[in-house]
């Protein structure tokens, strides 16, 4: 499969370079580069792309305008190429929750170098994104238009609310979910849908480093729960999603009855830093059957392996199904391994995230014999 792409940026060395670099990596077809998004709409009367790379801020119109138009007319994968400030991070969330399939994070200063660097990174992003379902994406963009930012509990009546949860074992229960290409949509999906009392979670979702704060505070805004960014030595608590920072990676570690998260850097492991792979071995390790991990839409097979382990510590594991996945590629590849309990859609993840089963309890709901 050839993906043909577009790319759409008013900087001409951006244009240039993409171009040039992106021309030589076999399965990549270049269509064209415009300045500004009217000028790629005459491009786009002669032949449309399959994978468009968008700009945010540009003359005349800007990107998350012109993505929003695409979503409506004809909903086509697409990757911003945000620059990287405090302004544009928010922006380009809101571009990832509009639709856009992944995000570019380029240096104020550096360009080309980056981009040349990037070649690889680039490379892999477009053919991702040339195999999503956007009527998964679009779908979902338009279901959460109504939403808006919730109201919270002040923080002592969510204390003193949690404090009232029971305790499984010595331990909360604990989930740890994994995604990547698609995964900003799932996951806003799952999350706002979770209450307050929900159990702790531990969340790895692909994404430059720069930008996952600022997805982390958008979904506060919008969850009961309180999702943030992760820090060392969090503890994980119910009501409390912890989202690794995009530069490293985040393991679950036990402390007596506790369970912390250590965020630490470190070589790519299954080519990602953080790795979905990480988060789940260090939660088979810690939690074993206490735990259930979640591996959701995305490409290629980061968390495969770990999910297997997690399945061997007696963990529930569960894979998003094929028909509500943007990439059906990591859930795919875990369940290849034989390391999942169930294959769900997205619809019924939330609920399995606030029940957290043990895997005996779910086996025995529906009917399946207490080992397999």
């Amino acid at each position: 499969m050839t993906v043909k792409v577009l790319i759409v940026d008013d900087s001409a060395v951006v244009r240039q370079v993409l171009t040039e670099q992106l021309s030589g990596i076999a399965g990549i077809e270049i269509l064209g580069a415009a300045r500004d998004p009217l000028f790629a709409r005459k491009l786009m009367e002669k032949q449309w792309p399959d994978v468009i790379v968008l700009d945010i801020e540009m003359p005349r119109m800007d990107g998350l305008t012109f993505l929003r138009q695409l979503m409506g007319e004809r909903p086509t994968p697409v990757i911003i190429c945000s620059t990287l400030t405090e302004k544009g991070a928010e922006i380009t969330m809101q571009a990832m929750s509009a639709g856009a399939v992944d995000i570019i994070a380029k240096p104020k200063v550096g360009l080309r170098q980056f981009l040349e660097e990037s070649k690889t990174l680039l490379g892999d992003a477009i053919k991702a994104a040339g195999h999503a379902r956007m009527e998964r994406v679009s779908s979902g963009s338009r279901a959460k238009t109504a939403m808006t930012p919730t109201q919270k509990l002040p923080a002592d009546a969510v204390l003193a609310e949690r404090a009232s949860l029971p305790i499984a074992g010595t331990t909360e229960r604990v989930v740890a979910i994994g995604t990547s290409t698609g995964g900003t949509q799932a996951l806003e999906y799952v999350l706002t849908r979770l209450p307050r009392t929900a159990p702790g979670l531990v969340i790895v979702q692909h994404m430059p480093g720069q930008f996952t704060a600022a997805f982390a505070a958008r979904l506060d805004q919008l969850c009961q729960i309180e999702v943030r960014e992760a820090r060392n030595g969090d503890r994980v608590i119910p009501g409390l999603a912890l989202i690794a920072p995009g530069t490293d990676h985040l393991l679950l570690r036990r402390s007596g009855a506790q369970y912390r998260v250590e965020v630490k850097g470190g070589p790519l492991v299954s080519r990602h830093r953080p790795s979905v792979d990480v988060l789940f071995r260090s939660t088979a390790q810690a939690a074993g059957p206490n735990a259930v991990g979640i591996i959701m839409t995305g490409m290629g097979d980061d968390g495969a392996r770990g999910l297997l382990e997690m399945h061997q510590a007696g963990a529930l594991t569960i894979a998003q199904d094929e028909q509500t996945c943007v990439v059906y590629g990591m859930p795919k590849e875990a369940v290849k391994l034989g390391g999942v309990d169930a294959v769900v859609g997205l619809p019924s993840i939330p609920g399995l995230v606030t029940q957290a089963p043990t895997r005996l309890a779910y086996r025995h709901l529906h009917g399946l014999p207490a080992s397999g």
